[in-house]
C-alpha cells in the first residue's frame, strides 16, 4: 500500500492494536493471535496496528516483530497493517526495514528509549527512520518525543512518506497548533490510554479518529461509541461513557500497567487464550478479573 492510500485508509474509520498473545512456553502464540484477528476483522476497523502498544512492543525482541507483522496480514484480509517501530535510531530503522520486508503497510513510530532530545535529535530521528523504507509512517507525540509544530513541518517538507501524527500528550493546545500548522498534509490519530475518554476533545482539535485499545474485547461497543462521536450523538457517548469507559477507566486506573493488561484480560475473558503479559507488566488479580467480566456482561461474544 503506498503511503497517501495508507493515509486515506486511516481516516476512514476506527483504528485499534491488537494484543500479542503469548504461549505456555512465553513465545509468539501465532494461532490465537490469527484467531482473534479474524474475529476482529468481522468488525469495519480501518487499519490494524501490530507490535503497538497495546501489543506490548517494548517487551517484544526486534526479532519478532517480522513474525507478528506476517500472522496479522495474514490473518487480517483487506485490512491494513501498521507495524510497531522504536528505541533508537538505529535499532528503529532496522525494525522498519524489517517489518516492510514482512508486509507492514506502514509504520508507528513510538518514542525512543529513556533519554530525553532536542528537538533537532527528534528530526534526525524520525528522518533517518522515515528515509529508510517506502511506507507511509505516523509519529507517535508523547512522553520524551515531543515534537514541535515547526519540527514537525520540517518533516513534513523533507519526508513524503510522513502521513500520519498520533497523540497521547493530552496537550489540546500544542495539538490544535499543529493541525492549525499541518492542515490536511497529515492524518491526525488520538492516541491516549482509553481514547474514547478524550475523544470529544481531540475531535474539536482536529483528530477525525483514534486507535481503541477495547476494541480488542468489545468491538461491537467500540465502533458503536466512534459512530456515535463522529455523527454528533453526544447523548449515545455520554451513556456508554458511563456506563463502559469510566468504570473500565476504575478498573485501568487500580495498577501501573494496567492500560495494557486490562486489555489483555478482556481479550482471555472472550475466550482467546491470549496468555499473560509479559514482565514488568503483572495481570490482574482474580478479583479484578471477576470486575472485568461483569462490566463486559451482554458483550460476550
Amino acid at each position: 500500500m503506498n503511503p497517501l492510500d495508507l493515509k486515506t485508509s486511516l481516516g476512514s474509520g476506527l483504528l485499534s492494536f491488537p494484543v500479542t498473545p503469548f504461549g505456555a512456553d512465553g513465545a509468539f502464540n501465532r494461532p490465537v493471535y490469527e484467531n482473534h484477528i479474524n474475529w476482529l476483522s468481522q468488525y469495519p476497523a480501518a487499519t490494524l496496528f501490530a507490535a503497538g502498544g497495546t501489543g506490548e512492543f517494548f517487551s517484544l525482541k526486534p526479532s519478532e516483530i517480522p513474525d507478528i507483522v506476517t500472522a496479522a496480514k495474514a490473518a487480517a484480509g483487506s485490512i491494513p497493517i501498521v507495524a510497531g517501530c522504536g528505541y533508537g535510531t538505529e535499532i528503529a530503522v532496522d525494525i522498519a526495514q524489517a517489518a516492510e520486508k514482512a508486509g507492514a503497510d506502514g509504520i508507528l513510530l513510538i518514542p525512543h528509549y529513556l533519554i530525553d532530545a532536542p528537538q533537532e535529535g527528534l528530526y534526525a530521528h524520525v528522518k533517518r527512520v522515515c528515509q529508510s523504507v517506502g511506507i507511509g509512517v505516523m509519529v507517535y507525540n508523547r512522553d520524551n518525543s515531543i515534537l514541535h509544530p515547526d519540527t514537525l513541518a520540517r518533516l513534513c517538507d523533507d519526508c513524503p512518506n510522513l502521513i500520519g501524527f498520533k497523540d497521547g500528550s493530552g496537550d489540546i493546545g500544542l495539538v490544535r497548533q499543529v493541525t492549525a500548522k499541518m492542515g490536511d498534509r497529515l492524518m491526525y490519530l488520538g492516541g491516549m490510554p482509553t481514547a474514547e475518554l478524550f475523544a470529544e476533545a481531540y475531535l474539536g482539535a482536529g483528530f477525525t479518529t483514534y486507535s481503541s485499545a477495547v476494541f480488542n474485547f468489545v468491538p461491537g461497543l467500540a465502533i458503536e461509541f466512534y459512530d456515535a462521536l463522529r455523527a454528533g450523538n453526544r447523548d449515545r457517548c455520554t451513556t456508554i461513557l458511563n456506563d463502559f469507559f469510566y468504570p473500565f477507566m476504575a478498573i485501568r486506573n487500580r495498577c501501573k500497567g494496567y492500560a495494557v493488561s486490562a486489555i489483555k484480560a478482556g481479550v482471555r475473558l472472550q475466550g482467546f487464550d491470549a496468555g499473560p503479559v509479559r514482565s514488568p507488566l503483572t495481570d490482574l488479580t482474580d478479583d479484578e478479573m471477576q470486575m472485568l467480566d461483569k462490566l463486559i456482561g451482554s458483550h460476550k461474544r
